[in-house]
């Protein structure tokens, strides 16, 4: 039994540091944790597999950009026979507030490309989901250019521990099931912060 997470976002320098970025962003925190080099680039991802607590873990960045994003997955998770049960999908969330750390099994897109492009490919909604907020514009019509700005000064000094807890989550739910993850790491937005003071 192996497990698949992936981490979605564009590649390039230029969108690495955007909202739209931030699934890359907590991918990379946990293989820092997990010490899985993402080392591969094959199947249209940069990928790198470990053993964690006993478990095959495959780590991953579909390099498609983020409407092709269920090309590179359908693809890892055909070659590694990985359960659909066992995949995981960390992404950025406009429908939650900025800080916020959510998991769930299924649903739907919400108009997410990215996920609607891994349910196309998959024929599939039932993978399991880290759903990170970046919260959305007032103005709807600014979401496109929104989700590819960078984050907001008063974001960044936080963004590092709400990508900690979401790398933390995504193992959590590897080593004791998605809800053992919930009760430990969900959380509305970014007030975790404030009760570990």
């Amino acid at each position: 039994m192996n497990y698949l997470i992936v981490g979605l976002g564009n590649p390039g320098k230029r969108y690495e540091k955007t909202r739209h970025n931030i699934g890359f962003m907590a991918l990379e925190k946990l293989a820092a944790k997990l010490e899985i080099d993402l080392k591969y680039k094959s199947f249209n991802a940069l990928w790198g597999k470990g053993m964690a607590n006993g478990k095959m873990v495959l780590l991953a960045e579909p390099q498609t950009f983020m409407n092709l994003s269920g090309t590179a997955v359908r693809q890892l998770q055909s070659f590694f026979k990985t359960e659909i049960s066992n995949l995981i999908v960390i992404h950025d969330d406009l429908d939650l507030p900025f800080g916020s750390v959510r998991l769930k099994a299924g649903g739907g897109t919400a108009g997410h490309k990215g996920l609607a492009s891994i349910e196309s490919n998959m024929g599939t909604t039932g993978f399991m989901r880290v759903r990170l907020g970046i919260g959305k514009p007032v103005d709807k019509s600014r979401i496109e250019g929104y989700v590819l700005e960078p984050f907001r000064k008063e974001e960044q000094e936080v963004l590092p521990d709400v990508i900690d807890r979401a790398a933390d989550a995504s193992a959590e739910i590897v080593w004791n099931g998605l809800q053992k993850a919930v009760s430990k790491y969900q959380t509305k937005n970014i007030d975790f912060l404030k009760k570990e003071d």
